[in-house]
């Protein structure tokens, strides 16, 4: 017998897995998302890309502050769903709600669990240099993504993956995870895996102040993290200015340079490496910066305030001397 669901979601991640129910078997019984925002940066008419398909088919769509009030309980109880199925909501899930469908909450995670736990796994994936994710079925439990496991599936991270990439390939995965996970839970056979706490590993709730680049890390690090960073908070440095105060720059992409400096940069015999922050003299229309180890190159970026665009014409209208030494804070 078909089971009856109710889908959680609010992010784009959770919109292939709306789109598996909706086209599957199992009855959809209503959607539950984040409220639209308002103030600097939201519009009311900007609904998100899962409510537009919700309303497209006719769903209910719901819209509480807090999933977690009585009255959205009450909700919730009325339509008498067998189980939840979570992805990408944004909203704590409280034991009250978590006690409702008689067969359990499913939540579709974008990372290999135990690793990367918390609000931002495809983004700490990428930064932490890890060479493949992917996406795990999980019961929702009141702890923090620590529920039992029921189906994984793999993705490799490429050299160039940015979050803003690889975010639509696992999401493309969610819709048949779910879909194997209900035929078990409608047949009775659904068994699980617990999760090793040896291995857990945590990916906390992004801050804009996770943007600043430390230049004494490694080419690669910062490579990771400007990518990982994408398409927010955005990875960002200070460019000093004669007689001004330093300019601020969200660092869009980079590059590893293999051409050694040449001329421009001061270096003792003793230490021939210039200090990480050292824009070196590559061409006047490159800004390459030493890192810990190997050259960096910053292809594209944003000036504050103004357009993204190729650091070449940045650097046209405002020329960096080799020599100059680039920080994160002012």
């Amino acid at each position: 017998m078909p089971l009856r669901l109710v889908m959680f979601g609010t992010g784009d991640f959770a919109v292939p897995t709306l789109q598996g129910l909706l086209d599957g078997p199992h009855e959809v019984l209503a959607l539950y998302t984040q409220p639209e925002r308002t103030g600097a940066g939201h519009h009311q008419h900007d609904f998100a890309a899962i409510k537009q398909l919700a309303l497209a088919r006719g769903l209910d769509v719901r819209q509480p502050e807090s999933i977690n009030t009585p009255e959205a309980l009450a909700g919730l109880r009325e339509l008498q769903a067998d189980a939840f199925i979570v992805a990408a909501y944004g909203q704590i899930l409280s034991r009250d709600f978590l006690a409702i469908p008689p067969r359990g909450s499913y939540n579709v995670h974008a990372s290999l669990l135990p690793r990367f736990r918390g609000a931002s796994p495809i983004n700490h994936a990428i930064w932490w240099g890890d060479q493949e994710t992917g996406v795990t079925i999980i019961e929702v439990v009141p702890a923090l993504d620590a529920g039992t496991m029921y189906a994984k599936a793999t993705l490799p991270i490429l050299p160039t993956d940015t979050t803003a990439t690889l975010e639509p390939k696992l999401a493309a995965l969610g819709p048949g995870l779910v879909d194997d996970v209900l035929k078990r839970l409608e047949a009775g056979t659904l068994q699980g895996e617990p999760q090793d706490p040896a291995l857990v590993t945590r990916a906390p709730k992004l801050k804009k102040t996770m943007g600043q680049i430390d230049w004494t890390q490694s080419a690669r690090q910062i490579d990771c993290q400007v990518r990982a960073l994408q398409p927010w908070p955005v990875a960002f440095t200070h460019l000093p200015r004669p007689n001004k105060p330093p300019t601020r720059i969200l660092v869009l992409e980079v590059q590893p340079v293999t051409q050694a400096p040449v001329q421009g940069i001061a270096q003792t015999p003793a230490d021939p490496t210039p200090p990480p922050g050292t824009v070196l003299d590559l061409g006047k229309h490159r800004l390459v910066i030493q890192t810990a180890d190997h050259p960096l190159e910053i292809t594209r970026l944003q000036p504050e305030g103004k357009r993204p665009m190729p650091t070449a014409d940045f650097l046209r209208g405002t020329p960096v001397a080799a020599g100059t030494i680039v920080s994160s804070t002012v």
